[in-house]
């Protein structure tokens, strides 16, 4: 994916997140990309910090991916020749049906078509889709694994992450309101430039299954919460009041060592009177 990037001129940023960086440098590239390195972190919190946009305004496009994308089917400089030509100010490519993890259906990638902005499924008590939706998920909605913004569009969204976003679950819903005027046309799908999903959250969230790890261990299903892991142990102990789980404290304070957090001390007594532990 590197390569490719690099090759098309585009200036790459490498969000490190497990804190290594040197093991990176027998590829080729290496001093060619950005590195940026904090442990436990994820795209939300680093773009936040070094995505400001002032400092990326030379840029047309931001794309702001994941690392678990198959790219043999894209190409860069012919996805921007697309959005450029459809107005696209939000955009994502399309995910190959049959070898993504698909969870919306607008995202799923059309054959026979350039670009697609609404999704099309039956449903009953207002949860289908049809030529008449208005908004997510049906229309002016992409997902957020790979995401790619305008200048104009990613000054607004940027403004919209708070500065301990993590999994980025429900700004999806807003950042529409980014899209530079009418959302239903501005943001869109692209399927003549598609990517695989492979979905290997790393860390934790839904589908994590066993495959989360966190400081260098694997979490064992007594360390996680739901297939839950945070890097910050306030929305952890808001999750937990909010939901009304029993987390005794004991495995709270595991969780914040595992993950090095801090203030765990602060938070361990509030989680205590909330559990009852």
């Amino acid at each position: 994916m590197v390569k490719m990037f690099l090759s098309s001129d585009f200036v790459v940023m490498l969000f490190h997140y497990d804190g290594i960086v040197d093991e990176w440098k027998h590829f080729e590239w290496c001093d060619k990309v950005i590195h940026v390195s904090a442990r436990n972190q994820t795209k939300w919190w680093f773009a936040k910090r070094f995505l400001h946009p002032d400092i990326v305004s030379e840029y047309s496009y931001i794309f702001l991916w994941d690392e678990d994308l198959g790219v043999e089917h894209f190409h860069p400089k012919v996805y921007v020749s697309i959005i450029e030509h459809e107005g696209l100010e939000i955009s994502q490519p399309a995910l190959d049906r049959s070898k993504s993890e698909v969870h919306h259906q607008i995202t799923a990638r059309e054959s026979k078509s350039i670009v697609h902005r609404t999704a099309f499924k039956p449903g009953a008590n207002g949860k289908h889709c049809d030529a008449h939706s208005k908004g997510p998920p049906c229309t002016g909605w992409i997902e957020m694994m790979a995401p790619v913004f305008s200048r104009a569009a990613w000054r607004c969204v940027w403004y919209m992450i708070q500065n301990d976003l993590i999994h980025a679950w429900g700004i999806d819903m807003q950042v529409g309101y980014c899209a530079q005027g009418d959302r239903t046309k501005n943001i869109g799908i692209v399927d003549a430039e598609y990517v695989v999903h492979h979905n290997r959250p790393t860390l934790g969230g839904i589908g994590a299954k066993n495959r989360s790890t966190a400081g260098g261990r694997r979490l064992d299903k007594g360390d996680r919460i739901k297939g839950i892991v945070v890097n910050d142990a306030y929305i952890l102990r808001h999750y937990v009041k909010a939901k009304k789980k029993k987390v005794p404290a004991s495995a709270f304070l595991l969780l914040c060592r595992l993950l090095h957090l801090e203030n765990c001390v602060l938070l361990a007594n509030p989680l205590s009177a909330i559990t009852g532990d």
